[in-house]
């Protein structure tokens, strides 16, 4: 097991920052917890970025079969150091054991789907158009595709989840799927677990024969150290999950940039949840209400995708849902959030709310009895205020839920047109709902990157056909996806290749098709084993 040093890890060696830096704190208790992380300086980023382009040539180079086998790899040894990654990961958030070591596992699978995702080789999108010498009225040269990796990626680590959005993360494993070295900016609440997590990517880079600058992991203030890297030259696209305003300031970075590059943020979403009639009839809200609210103040509501503004129909069925909900929420006792910082942050957020004259108050839960427990809260709006003041519809981040009454679909659809970008809508409804339910969903497909029937969106499956972005401000781009699959295709462009002589063309690309990818050939799909 790894022995924790305060240090970065620069092309797969502990360095002391020359900057001073800052301990982890125990969430539970608001303790220090040893060692202290000291910061890099400019000069020492710089070593850790050049390394990362120093070993881009060869990590881009190696085959499907080579980076599947370094990305089991890195899953194997992480879940090697497991117990000591998830206890120093419980002490540093506050999350409970349970939660940790399931998020393990989700970190550990996602790097082993991209391994069978490299394996499989779709990513690379070769294509195929044949020359044609004797179309008329002119020949057709030979131009073949493929996609090819955009350089070495900057991955700053999310503080809600230390290790599935963070040091080895879906940013991460996407990034060196595509053939990316990467640099990571370890989040600053998480500075053990970072290291233990970074030290297992290490020691498998390594061991797979792979050049050093294939991964660092470095420490700093987010304010210097983070916006540092995203204005390196040798980085070339960023991947950041956390706040609107971080988000932004990334973004505006890259933008200044001599060399525009992409910046692939998550940064914002309430994911709106739509109760339709049918789903509340008969008695059945007092079920509806209560797993809405499990869903609302789960991990202390601080899941990107916990449903923070909720649509319940006028009438007495709706009634029934919101003091359901209400008896729910004032049975809740807060929860420890990650930081003092966030906690501070949810109680300006709903101080905010309080303060709207348009909104309502329905019920306060109880104050937890570790520190940064803030309770659970529920509020009540109109349809009208949500129109007229876009501050009602801001994320709070916590256990803060807001529910809006309607009366009819039009005025339904017409006020989730005006709602911003999200990473989910929810809808709730039975058969009888499905004539309203159709006519709502080219709104939800506009405004959504993800949109879910009778469930609840605080569970983000990781597969082949998972979408986690949507529309700004849920994300920067809202073409692209923070998990599953096709999160990889955000660290890669497309280069046709005309008229190469063919001992020179890529494997993806070449007529015996070396490493038995499924390609399209003159428009037509050919499966690999064609």
């Amino acid at each position: 097991m790894t022995s924790l040093t305060g240090h970065s890890i620069i092309a797969g060696s502990p360095v002391a920052g020359r900057l001073a830096g800052s301990a982890g704190i125990e969430a539970a208790t608001g303790d220090p917890l040893e060692p202290v992380y000291t910061y890099v300086d400019d000069e020492q980023l710089g070593e850790a970025t050049q390394a990362a382009a120093d070993a881009f040539d060869t990590y881009r180079a190696t085959s499907p079969a080579e980076r599947a086998a370094f990305l089991h790899r890195v899953a194997d040894e992480i879940e090697a150091d497991g117990e000591a990654i998830v206890a120093r990961a419980v002490a540093e958030s506050g999350l409970p054991l349970g939660r940790l070591a399931g998020e393990l596992g989700r970190t550990t699978g996602q790097l082993r789907m991209f391994a069978e995702v490299v394996r499989v080789g779709d990513h690379l999108e070769a294509r195929i158009d044949p020359a044609l010498p004797d179309r008329t009225p002119l020949p057709r040269a030979d131009i073949r595709q493929r996609q090819v990796p955009l350089g070495p990626v900057a991955v700053f680590g999310a503080s809600n989840f230390p290790l599935a959005f963070s040091v080895a993360g879906g940013d991460t494993a996407s990034a060196l799927a595509a053939g990316c070295p990467v640099v990571v900016k370890a989040h600053n609440a998480h500075p053990g677990t970072s290291e233990l997590v970074g030290a297992a990517v290490a020691r498998a880079v390594a061991a797979s024969g792979l050049p050093a600058g294939v991964f660092s992991l470095v420490f700093g203030s987010g304010t210097s150290v983070g916006q540092a890297l995203v204005r390196d030259p040798r980085i070339k696209a960023v991947g950041f999950t956390g706040s609107r305003a971080g988000g932004l300031a990334l973004v505006a970075t890259a933008a200044q940039r001599r060399e525009p590059i992409p910046v692939y943020a998550e940064m914002s979403s309430v994911n709106p949840v739509i109760v339709l009639p049918g789903s509340i009839a008969g008695g059945q809200a007092e079920a509806l209400a209560t797993a809405y609210v499990a869903s609302l103040v789960l991990g202390s509501g601080q899941f990107c995708t916990n449903p923070g503004l909720t649509f319940v129909p006028s009438g007495s069925e709706g009634d029934a849902f919101v003091a359901a909900a209400a008896r729910a929420v004032s049975q809740a006792a807060g929860q420890t959030m990650l930081t003092s910082g966030i906690a501070q942050a949810y109680d300006k957020g709903v101080a905010a709310l309080r303060g709207t004259s348009a909104v309502t108050v329905e019920a306060e839960g109880i104050v937890g009895e570790a520190v940064n427990a803030p309770a659970p809260l529920l509020l009540s709006t109109t349809t009208a205020a949500l129109r007229d003041d876009p501050a009602v519809s801001e994320e709070v981040f916590g256990a803060a839920g807001v529910i809006a009454r309607w009366s009819d679909t039009e005025e339904l659809a017409d006020v989730l047109r005006g709602l911003e970008g999200q990473l989910t809508i929810t809808v709730h409804a039975t058969e009888t709902d499905h004539d309203v339910a159709r006519k709502l969903l080219p709104v939800l497909e506009s405004k959504a990157g993800r949109i879910l029937f009778n469930g609840w969106p605080t569970g983000v499956e990781v597969g082949h056909a998972m979408v986690h972005g949507g529309p700004f401000p849920a994300t920067s781009d809202p073409r692209t996806t923070s998990v599953g699959s096709l999160a990889i295709y955000r660290f890669q462009r497309p280069v046709a290749y005309q008229d190469v002589p063919s001992d020179l063309l890529p494997e993806a690309t070449r007529d015996d098709n070396p490493w038995g990818l499924t390609r399209r050939v003159d428009g037509r799909l050919r499966l690999a084993q064609d």
